[in-house]
């Protein structure tokens, strides 16, 4: 590997003037990996105040300078430059509270969370790897530097970070450093929610999620103790062979890869079902009213991670009718009409990664949200009435007809359903004519 035009010019400008310099970390990482990378992190042996004198033809920022970090933009491209440094104690637990700089590149890199993240690189290829990180990356193994405890000890949100990568690279964790994640985990309480919401969006996602969610699902219970009563709960029903838990995480992997905000949704979407778990008197567990509670438990977590308002309304919109049965064409439009064109069509993919993690007779019925998918479409594109701004009588038309106040959003409602149910055309004569027999004495 060598770097692109503009990296190269950064690390020349250092060489020039003397100095070491290396890009290093995950740009590193992922170009022995073949993958792709955006940022590109450099580490030199200048003192800060170097960089900006060896960069003073450029635009430069102080970003960090009490710690080492000067960023570098070149042809509108910002480049971090950090100075070789030792880290001092985290007391909050996210950075140094003072740092020592050092002209030692190895003594730099073994301050970094994990081997496969402590390799570095010069503009010629030459590798410094003084931890075996590119030998991890060929066996596919997440590993710490050095002592796994001292790591996550001085940054708890390591410990999401490697199973995190775990997920994304789709590589195991070292019996080392797993012990310390499971040893660790109650730590994470100490990092704040958005970077725990960070960390999770990215695991969810990966291609080794469903290993990663069941083999470390108590680092997840101690992020969001509320999944804890899932984990291995049997669902006492011929429709699953999974417990809650394992049912949810394989719903997840069956979602696409790129699709954040379906896989979020579905690691939520039966969070309800312990507090609602009944066993009838034949022993067959049943979940009344789980999307509505699971919802309300989503919306005050999510709140808690701090996501935004719409992804959290919609999340909830979704996850209170994921278990509602569509049995006929007017189900579908009603459906529609609840959840919008758009949500209409994350739901019914929802479903089909719901039912994808159930018994094997339940998976077959994934066809049927195929058709209402088919038939949702041709609804919209004939514009059939399905929501009240589609109705041939509009809130001025009843208050003509005598309505008033809230008179008006219950007519609008009840003439919606019957139109929707076909119970009555949504032309102007039939509906005044409902409405004269309904409302005018």
């Amino acid at each position: 590997m060598r770097p692109d035009k503009n990296t190269d010019r950064i690390l020349a400008e250092l060489e020039n003037n003397g100095f070491e310099a290396y890009m290093v970390g995950g740009c590193v990482r992922d170009s022995l990996m073949g993958r792709s990378f955006h940022d590109t992190d450099i580490t030199t042996n200048a003192l800060p105040e170097q960089i900006i004198s060896v960069f003073s033809g450029y635009k430069v920022i102080p970003t960090g300078i009490k710690h080492g970090t000067v960023t570098v933009v070149s042809d509108g491209i910002p480049y971090e430059i950090t100075t070789y440094r030792i880290d001092g104690e985290y007391t909050d637990h996210r950075r140094p509270d003072k740092v020592e700089f050092t002209s030692d590149i190895a003594a730099d890199l073994a301050r970094r969370d994990f081997t496969i993240n402590a390799i570095a690189m010069d503009r010629h290829g030459n590798i410094v790897d003084p931890f075996g990180g590119k030998k991890d990356i060929e066996a596919a193994v997440i590993r710490c530097v050095r002592v796994p405890q001292q790591r996550f000890g001085e940054d708890a949100l390591r410990i999401m970070r490697a199973v995190r990568f775990a997920s994304q690279l789709g590589f195991t964790i070292d019996e080392a450093t797993a012990q310390a994640i499971h040893s660790m985990k109650d730590e994470l309480e100490k990092i704040s929610r958005e970077r725990i919401r960070d960390e999770l969006d990215k695991l969810i996602c990966g291609s080794n999620c469903t290993d990663i969610l069941l083999g470390y699902s108590d680092v997840i219970t101690a992020v969001i103790p509320e999944f804890s009563p899932s984990v291995g709960l049997d669902q006492h029903s011929p429709y699953h062979r999974y417990d809650v838990w394992e049912h949810t995480v394989r719903a997840i992997a069956s979602a696409p890869a790129d699709d954040l905000f379906l896989r979020r949704t579905l690691l939520f979407h039966d969070i309800g079902k312990p507090a609602c778990m009944k066993l009838d008197e034949t022993g067959r567990g049943h979940f009344k009213k789980h999307d509505s509670v699971g919802a309300e438990m989503t919306g005050r977590i999510m709140r808690q991670l701090r996501y935004d308002n719409k992804t959290i309304a919609d999340t909830l919109k979704l996850i209170a009718n994921h278990s509602k049965k569509l049995k006929c064409r007017t189900d579908v439009k009603k459906m529609l009409s609840v959840m919008g064109d758009e949500m209409f069509f994350v739901l019914m993919d929802m479903k089909k990664c719901d039912n994808s993690a159930k018994n094997d007779f339940v998976v077959r019925e994934n066809k049927l949200f195929d058709e209402y998918k088919r038939l949702a479409r041709k609804m919209i594109d004939n514009n059939e009435c399905r929501s009240t701004k589609g109705l041939a009588l509009n809130g001025s038309d009843l208050a003509e007809l005598g309505l008033k106040g809230s008179e008006i959003g219950s007519m609008q409602n009840e003439l919606l359903q019957l139109v929707m149910e076909e119970q009555l055309a949504n032309d102007r004569k039939s509906l005044t004519e409902y409405v004269k027999q309904r409302c005018i004495v």
